[in-house]
Formats: structure tokens, C-alpha cells, sequence
């Protein structure tokens, strides 16, 4: 973890910030990151309530003579999405987020940063702390589960909040408001199959679709950027049909809310198209590349031998499945 966090200003802000990344906070595991923010309001004197299902609210009276404005609630969410590369080793529940400046940008080593929402709660944070503003009674709301069902928001009882005018700091660029935002569906696709026997004369690869930028599928689902499981899913549909491809294990992306940039396959083709197959994914890679040059620059498909599957999924099975992954709909369906 680097310090220099702490060198950037404005200084609260950051310090803030620095503490938030050192407190493992993926969603629906709020427990560290609540009691932190019980105590920093208590630390202060200030009115702290943790509601029924886990909520954090803070009160700050007005400034002497500002006790007839309007009170303001500044809202935002204490968990963070807790996506990884495939190389790097980090556990979200146990291990504080490796933050550092990178030129005119804080990241993170191999993990996602916490920004979204963390930047909005240190803000707040600066603000509940803060000797220096002249202010009307503020509230601070901070939910828990925003990234994975909105739970603490959908869950916050009638009356626990006094303010008139709520300012949701769960945004991305200074100095704007947002006046909408991005939905989403859920799909579910089961089924049953039975495991079959990898046929004689068979030679087993892995195929990996990797290097995306990945991102929000809210916030960034504009840009265009590839998707990890639909590129891939391109990729065996036409394998399966021209070479004989057969499919034995997949797995790609890892949370709902968060754009795929990693998939992984397990598959056999017939030994007579060993190099057709390979020759196929290095020109299906040529043509991802040129595809995704511009939003996904540093897409990346590859294809290694590896050791024989034990099973692979039945033939309907496996076409089923293509065809729901080729039927769920990616990036933005309408532009106003």
C-alpha cells in the first residue's frame, strides 16, 4: 500500500479515503466497515444510528444561526464490488485494497479500487468532520449492499431521516449532476445434463479471453468495451460447428453488475483439427483485435494444450447453452 494517498489534497478527503481501502468491504460483508463508521461518528459527538439492516446514519446539528435551512442528506454506499484479476491473489475479506498514485490517477494492484462508493463516503466523512463550514443540519446516509440488490436502501424505515434535500454522491465526474441512471435484468438460464465420456482421438485446450478493460455495466456500459463471455461465446459457436469442438468447463466474469473481462474455457477438438482449431483462434484474435481496437486495446485471445477434461457437457446441453448466452442482450439497447 502507498502512502502518497495521504500527500494528495484536499487532505481529509484522501485520509479518509486511504482509511476506507485498509477496511475489507465487499458487499453484504459490511461488518468491519460499519463499526468503523459507528465510531468515527461517535468519535465526534455526533448522533449515530445503525438501523434494523445495518445502515450507517450520522447527524450533524446546523452551525449557530443556520438552524432554519433547509437540512441536507449526503448519501452513499459503504460496500465496494470486489472483482480480481485471474493472477492476482487478494481476498476481500480479509485483505485491505493495494491502492497507489499512478500520474494523475489512484488504482489499485490487480483488484478493483473501492472508488465506487468510497470517494463519496470520504467526502461525506470530510464533511461530518469538518470545523470550517458554515452549514444548515446535515445527515450523512450511508447503505449497505448498494452493489449487489440495494438492500439498505430498499430496506430504510420511514422517518429515521429528518433532511430536506438528499444529494447522492455515487457519481463519477466532478462538478456534474446526474439525473438518471443505468438499469439492468437479471437472466437465469438452468440445465440438467448428463456428463459424457470425452471421446478417443481427442486433443484438450484451454482458450482464454482476457486483457478487457471490463468496468461498471452501468457507468461504463457506453463505451463499448468487450465483453468477456459474449466475445467468447462467438468464439465456440462457430468452433463447435466447423471443427467438432466440445465443451468441458467455462467461466467467465464474476459479479452481476460488473462488465466480464476474463473468460476461460476448457474444450476438445478432433486430433485431424488440432491445427485448423489453433489456426482459427489466432485469426478469430486478429479480428477481436481490430474490433475492440479502440475501446478494448488490450484484448488478448489465447489457446494452450492442456490436460484431458474428465467429462465434457452433452451436445444439446452444450447448444443450449451457447444460444443463451448468444440470446441475453449487451451494452445499451436505447440512446435518448
Amino acid at each position: 500500500m502507498s502512502k502518497d494517498i495521504l500527500k494528495l489534497k484536499p487532505e481529509s478527503l484522501w485520509k479518509n479515503f486511504y482509511e476506507l481501502t485498509q477496511i475489507p468491504r465487499p458487499s453484504k460483508k459490511e461488518e468491519k466497515v460499519r463499526a468503523f463508521l459507528k465510531k468515527f461518528g461517535e468519535d465526534l459527538g455526533l448522533e449515530t444510528i445503525v438501523d434494523e439492516i445495518g445502515n450507517v446514519i450520522i447527524k450533524k446539528p446546523a452551525t449557530e444561526g443556520m438552524e432554519n435551512r433547509k437540512g441536507i442528506i449526503l448519501q452513499g454506499h459503504m460496500d465496494m464490488v470486489p472483482q480480481k484479476n485471474a493472477d492476482t491473489e487478494h481476498d476481500f475479506e480479509k485483505d485491505p485494497i493495494d491502492a497507489y498514485v499512478d500520474g494523475e490517477w489512484v488504482t489499485a494492484k490487480g483488484t478493483t479500487l473501492g472508488a465506487d462508493n468510497g470517494m463519496g463516503v470520504a467526502a461525506t466523512m470530510a464533511v461530518l468532520e469538518a470545523t470550517d463550514i458554515v452549514h444548515g443540519p446535515v445527515e450523512a446516509l450511508i447503505t449497505m449492499d448498494e452493489e449487489t440488490g440495494m438492500t439498505g436502501a430498499e430496506n430504510l424505515k420511514a422517518g429515521v431521516l429528518d433532511g430536506d434535500i438528499l444529494l447522492n454522491l455515487d457519481s463519477e465526474d466532478e462538478g456534474e449532476l446526474y439525473i438518471g441512471c443505468a438499469g439492468g435484468i437479471d437472466t437465469i438460464a438452468e440445465f440438467k445434463y448428463k456428463a459424457e465420456e470425452v471421446p478417443e482421438g481427442m486433443v484438450a485446450y484451454k482458450v482464454s479471453v482476457k486483457g478487457l478493460k471490463g468496468g461498471h455495466s452501468g457507468l461504463d456500459i457506453h463505451l463499448g468495451r468487450g465483453n468477456a463471455n459474449k466475445i467468447m461465446n462467438v468464439l465456440l459457436m462457430k468452433a463447435a460447428e466447423k471443427y467438432g469442438l466440445r465443451l468441458a468447463d467455462i467461466n467467465g466474469g464474476s459479479l452481476r453488475n460488473a462488465i466480464p473481462r476474463e473468460s476461460f474455457v476448457t474444450v476438445v477438438v478432433p486430433e485431424g483439427e488440432k491445427e485448423n482449431f489453433e489456426a482459427y483462434i489466432k485469426e478469430f484474435e486478429e479480428i477481436a483485435k481490430d474490433e475492440f481496437k479502440d475501446a478494448d486495446p488490450g484484448l488478448e485471445v489465447t489457446v494452450e494444450e492442456t490436460e484431458a477434461p474428465k467429462k465434457l457437457i452433452d451436445e444439446k446441453t452444450e447448444k443450449g447453452l451457447f444460444d443463451a448466452v448468444a440470446g441475453c442482450p449487451n451494452g445499451v439497447i436505447k440512446m435518448s
